[in-house]
């Protein structure tokens, strides 16, 4: 069977899933450069101190490095540094090693250590081309990214922006294999389908004083300047004008009492639901009807959530998700920053809903499976089953492990 090894961060809930799923087809093991605490999730914006409440550990193998860096996290350069890593993969005898992408000083330790040992190094990350970079950035980063970027075997490129992305930096074609971004999809599916049937997604709507005629338009995301929150408010403001729409904001963060201001000035019919749990999310995911990511995200994983669960899209056009998961019924893009067009793409968002509902929650589930766990890991296998055998030392040994 194939051995691959992934460095990764820290556990994260939107990897854990797709981890299991290759457990199942590959012997794998996981390389984590960070412990990430309570307090590093306040760190990230939360505002607050928490725990996931899903298992991110459980069904696959893994391990964590010793990071002596002097001020260890995942938010700068030097926050992760595990020299250990080389020996990790030497002693794992690795067919192909996954890594996380290459802002992280262990990062670029586990691909040097890749490269001395001949092992084939894919990576994988959801970079795109930037909006807002200077020239001068521009022209110096080239040469290095180029270098970068074009040494390994490939990369797993997540979404049509992160391909061009790299496709600038010369990757050839035959060294990109798209492998989807994905959340738990089987279990967000499960879980919201169990909310609308034993009450818990009518108890939200109760809660939030919208009766069974009534529209919800969702924003889930860390309650800060970059998510673009205010625009939400704003547009489900606008968007009243013309149908009976409620907005829902689920997340903390150091805005939360500014965005209550904000919508009591503007008249908006804003319901705060404060942070909610992964295990939680997808019973509040069945009670909407559009889910909207107002703010440039190089991908937006809460967009995955939502197509599982039913909900359709209104996205940025600087959302990385945009090009791949807007297809017309599963829902539209606007201009990032365009408040008054975000409010007339939810309100057609919704009436294409009411127009079409079996046509939109075909699309919606078509869609979800197509970006789901298990897409994603059967895509993995056949990247790094083609990577581990462009390798002559290795190559035998490859072809071997996938015989049926």
């Amino acid at each position: 069977m194939l051995r691959l090894a992934i460095v990764a961060s820290h556990p994260i809930q939107y990897q854990a899933p797709w981890f299991r799923e290759l457990a199942a087809r590959v012997e794998l093991e996981v390389f984590f450069c960070h412990k990430q605490d309570a307090s590093g999730q306040a760190d990230a914006g939360y505002g607050k101190t928490f725990e996931w409440d899903v298992p991110l550990l459980d069904g696959y193998s893994s391990q964590f490095l010793v990071n002596v860096s002097r001020q260890p996290g995942v938010f700068t350069f030097d926050g992760c540094d595990t020299p250990e890593i080389g020996q990790r993969l030497a002693a794992g005898r690795f067919d192909a090693c996954i890594v996380s992408g290459w802002y992280l000083k262990s990062y670029l330790q586990a691909i040097a250590a890749c490269l001395r040992l001949r092992i084939p190094v894919l990576l994988r990350s959801d970079s795109q081309r930037p909006y807002d970079r200077s020239l001068l950035t521009r022209i110096v980063k080239y040469p290095a990214y180029r270098a970068l970027l074009t040494v390994v075997a490939g990369h797993l490129y997540p979404g049509q922006a992160n391909r061009r992305y790299l496709e600038h930096y010369g990757v050839v074609p035959d060294r990109l294999w798209f492998v989807p971004h994905c959340v738990d999809d089987r279990s967000f599916r499960q879980r919201a389908d169990d909310a609308a049937s034993n009450g818990r997604a009518a108890a939200w709507r109760d809660a939030f004083s919208v009766g069974a005629d009534g529209a919800i338009a969702l924003f889930v995301g860390r309650l800060v300047e970059e998510k673009r929150p205010v625009d939400f408010i704003r547009a489900v403001a606008a968007a009243r004008r013309t149908m009976r729409v409620t907005g829902v904001m689920a997340g903390a963060g150091p805005l939360a009492d500014a965005l209550r201001q904000e919508s009591d000035a503007t008249g908006a019919e804003i319901r705060f639901a404060g942070f909610v749990n992964q295990s939680q999310l997808p019973a509040l995911y069945a009670t909407a009807d559009v889910v909207a990511l107002p703010a440039r995200e190089t991908w937006g994983l809460v967009a995955n959530e939502a197509l599982a669960c039913g909900a359709s899209l209104v996205v940025s056009d600087q959302t990385g998700c945009a090009p791949d998961l807007i297809d017309g019924l599963t829902g539209r893009v606007f201009p990032c920053g365009n408040v008054d067009h975000m409010a007339r793409t939810i309100v057609d968002v919704l009436q294409e809903r009411k127009r079409a509902p079996r046509a939109v929650l075909e699309a919606i589930r078509a869609m979800s499976d197509r970006y789901g766990a298990k897409a994603a890991a059967e895509a993995t296998v056949a990247a790094v089953t083609v990577a581990a055998g462009r390798t002559p030392a290795r190559r035998r040994t490859v072809l071997q492990s996938v015989q049926p």
